[in-house]
């Protein structure tokens, strides 16, 4: 069961049906044309073709997984006393004094540039459950990282 937020699950059924109606077609039409080439032992675009065919359909087959099993988070009912999915959590690095903020987002959902962590992330992880002025002690790949949590909002 994957838990995200509407938005989330509204972006993955749009990314589905493009994929589906728009590149699906297109990538069936590039392996005709190349097909129309003639001998396909030796045609490294219909090889090119067939190759975007299986990994699209590998998307699409991994998008609609997520979206049969897609809990849809009521937003109403987001508390902001101790962390837990879609909360937007302030924190400070106590080692470099350095702030940063982070939604915490279903793994489907996870874009670091944005700044949506996945909720399965050690990060992640070590907050859920915690209170402002918290400091959580996460153990990550390069060692233990020390968080201070300043503020939680939604």
């Amino acid at each position: 069961m994957a838990y995200m937020s509407e938005e989330g699950y509204k972006k993955l059924v749009e990314e589905l049906r493009i994929l589906e109606t728009v590149n699906r077609p297109e990538i069936s039409r590039q392996i005709a044309e190349a097909r129309d080439k003639g001998d396909l032992s030796e045609n490294a675009e219909y090889d090119a073709a067939k190759e975007a065919q299986g990994m699209l359909e590998m998307r699409i087959n991994r998008i609609k997984e997520i979206v049969s099993e897609a809990k849809i988070i009521d937003e109403s009912r987001i508390k902001t006393d101790v962390v837990q999915i879609l909360n937007r959590v302030e924190l400070k690095n106590l080692k470099n004094g350095m702030t940063m903020t982070y939604t915490i987002v279903s793994e489907s959902e996870a874009n670091l540039k944005e700044g949506k962590l996945s909720v399965s992330t050690p990060i992640a992880q070590g907050l859920l459950g915690k209170k402002v002025g918290t400091v959580a002690r996460i153990q990550v790949p390069q060692g233990e990282v020390s968080l201070e949590i300043l503020s939680i909002s939604f």
